[in-house]
């Protein structure tokens, strides 16, 4: 499958969790209120605070992106069953593992009171930019065409898999999976065209310098255009080569 080449470089989730935190640890921690017993007597101001660090973090990440996207980063709350000892300074922190890019999570440790504690509040990252969605529901093995899908503005952070912001890098490829009108295109919703099926035949071309061979073989695997494909030659040997189009292998020499 060729490489996708997206609007943002390097944009993924993972990428974008990796920048945050470089932009967090370069932060002054917030200074939150004390966390009195009754932890949601305090929660307003607590997630204020925490709200500002977030933002900060993301304007950091913003700033390395070739691609500008609206970010929007909203808190969650606190389980209210909580019972928090007072803190005078509270921590937040990106969890080992954790990405902020979708739905995630913060921590937030105590790091200046008489009991230390360690709690962790839910956020949602959404990032806003150009994708290409689809007009109409699409069925699993379409080729999609140009007028499929129209450019709009959609959240690429809303699942895992990297909005396909090209068009040369969808049209002509394939639906992996049934797929519904208004959905951004991803990664994960295609795959490329088979150029030739098992066992159809196929014209092979060798070149070197100044010579060009060319024969007929049979596919001994379906075919997709630049990927690796087996042969079986007249002679009966078998080889490999890259699909070129409908009809060519060439072998590499």
């Amino acid at each position: 499958m060729p490489a996708f080449v997206l609007l943002r470089h390097a944009l993924s989730g993972l990428a974008l969790a990796a920048a945050m935190l470089a932009g967090a640890q370069a932060l002054a921690q917030p200074q939150a209120p004390a966390m009195t017993p009754a932890a949601s007597e305090a929660a307003p101001d607590f997630v204020a605070a925490t709200q500002q660090w977030l933002d900060a973090a993301v304007d950091q990440s913003r700033a390395n992106q070739s691609t500008p996207l609206r970010m929007e980063v909203s808190l969650g709350a606190l389980d209210g069953r909580l019972r928090l000892a007072p803190c005078a300074r509270v921590e937040p922190y990106i969890p080992a593992g954790a990405r902020l890019w979708g739905r995630s999570r913060l921590g937030l440790r105590c790091v200046d009171g008489q009991a230390r504690w360690n709690v962790f509040l839910p956020v949602t990252v959404k990032a806003f930019g150009p994708a290409w969605v689809l007009r109409d529901n699409v069925l699993p093995g379409a080729v999609l065409g140009q007028d499929d899908a129209v450019e709009a503005q959609a959240d690429w952070a809303a699942e895992p898999s990297p909005v396909v912001a090209d068009p040369a890098q969808w049209v002509g490829q394939v639906a992996s999976r049934s797929l519904l009108a208004g959905q951004p295109l991803r990664q994960s919703m295609i795959k490329p065209a088979q150029a030739f099926a098992a066992g159809s035949a196929v014209r092979v071309v060798a070149k070197g310098p100044g010579f060009e061979i060319t024969s007929v073989a049979q596919a001994l695997t379906a075919g997709v255009v630049g990927q690796m494909v087996r042969i079986r030659m007249d002679n009966g040997r078998m080889t490999t080569g890259v699909v070129q189009d409908a009809h060519t292998v060439q072998l590499a020499l």
